[in-house]
């Protein structure tokens, strides 16, 4: 990129300050909507049953998914207008429709009407807004490092939900909860304005039609991979806290297994990441970690209900997912044609929404019908079809800014 500043072109085998400062407040920005999304997870059913309307369950189910379902509507449209008007303008008005809708929740005294914040927050959809400023602001043979932050941050939110939402709604509640997210996004914003460094000006593009991001054989591979890949992980959660419960674990110590799981497979990450960047390997690594996903699927579906059994398949299955999660994106953004960048990212965090709607709901039915065993194999068979649609997959050339 000839326009580039010189921070942005000097040191090239390693991330400059303009890079880790843009990848580190953007990844801040993205686990503040991750904790959003999480942390309710443990205790709001529990919360739901002190409301007049907490009796329906389904209803119940509805207040936590309707989050993922307003994002997925709203993906596409966040990345074209970021596209269109840039991408701090789109980012702080989708994290102020984030703080309205915590705000909403906050003061609701129905599960009804929390399901109508929740909505509201899924709206300030401001993902691939999010990602396609970081593929942005770093030259791509360090996109996978800035994506692996992003990837990171997500693990750590998650984390950090499941350990802290117990405590936090003991001292302050629900509605207390709610308005510490709405806090965090107004202190979000902030950042993009005054931390989140401003885009250099893009390189001159062929602008592409909408319909090749649609038609990209490769963004289409993509695509179908992260629907499997958070189909699994919901899918996953649908069953695993009766197994550690049947294991001997209580629910308020699942922790530590998630915790140590986490941070052991961001460890064994990074050879991966290294490998995908510096040696070329992006195509091994990719599939190899779909292979891990697909194994370790199976796994838990003939594990010994034994601590010891399911922590070394989380581990596995963790250790897969999380290269997914820094990989994919990072692809998306070199795949994109042209300015369509936020487009392709838009529909990547679609299909990742949907695939979250599907493991939970799909999940959900095959273990009423069909047993745990059955959702596991079921989550293998998707990874093995994966792994054969992304067999073919071609790798980007590499350009550099």
């Amino acid at each position: 990129m000839s326009s580039a500043s010189p921070t942005m072109t000097s040191a090239s085998g390693r991330m400059t300050g303009l890079e880790l400062r843009a990848a580190t407040s953007l990844a801040g920005i993205f686990a503040l909507r991750m904790l959003g999304l999480f942390m309710i997870m443990p205790v709001f059913a529990v919360f739901a049953k002190s409301l007049p309307d907490g009796g329906n369950t389904q209803l119940v189910a509805f207040a936590i998914g309707v989050y993922g379902l307003t994002q997925a509507v709203l993906y596409i449209p966040y990345g074209w207008l970021s596209d269109r008007f840039g991408r701090k303008p789109v980012i702080v008005t989708g994290l102020l429709i984030f703080a309205v809708g915590s705000l909403v929740a906050a003061f609701s005294h129905s599960v009804a009407g929390i399901a109508v914040g929740r909505a509201i927050q899924g709206a300030g959809a401001i993902s691939s807004a999010v990602i396609a400023f970081v593929a942005d602001l770093t030259r791509e043979e360090h996109r996978t490092k800035a994506m692996a932050m992003i990837g990171g941050s997500i693990g750590v939110s998650f984390a950090v939900a499941i350990v802290s939402a117990p405590v936090i709604f003991r001292w302050v509640g629900m509605p207390g909860m709610f308005l510490a997210i709405g806090v965090l996004a107004v202190i979000a914003i902030g950042v993009v304005l005054w931390v989140v460094p401003d885009a250099p000006r893009p390189p001159v593009h062929v602008s592409a039609p909408f319909r090749e991001v649609l038609r990209n054989p490769e963004l289409l591979r993509l695509n179908f991979g992260v629907f499997v890949l958070h189909a699994t992980q919901t899918a996953l959660f649908v069953v695993l806290p009766h197994m550690l419960e049947v294991a001997g674990l209580p629910v308020d110590s699942h922790w530590k297994i998630y915790l140590p799981v986490m941070g052991v497979s961001f460890v064994l990450m990074v050879p991966a990441i290294i490998a995908a960047e510096k040696r070329g390997k992006m195509k091994a690594v990719l599939l190899s970690a779909v292979a891990l996903v697909m194994v370790a699927q199976l796994a838990l579906g003939e594990a010994q209900p034994t601590l010891a059994a399911l922590t070394v398949a989380l581990l596995v299955y963790f250790l897969g997912f999380n290269v997914l999660e820094a990989s994919q994106p990072s692809l998306v953004s070199k795949y994109a044609p042209g300015v369509r960048k936020g487009a392709a990212m838009g529909v990547y965090n679609t299909t990742q929404a949907l695939g979250l709607f599907a493991g939970g709901a799909g999940g959900g039915w095959i273990l009423l019908h069909a047993g745990q065993h059955a959702v596991f194999f079921t989550c293998a068979g998707l990874a093995a079809a994966w792994l054969i649609i992304a067999g073919p997959m071609r790798m980007p050339a590499l350009r550099r800014h």
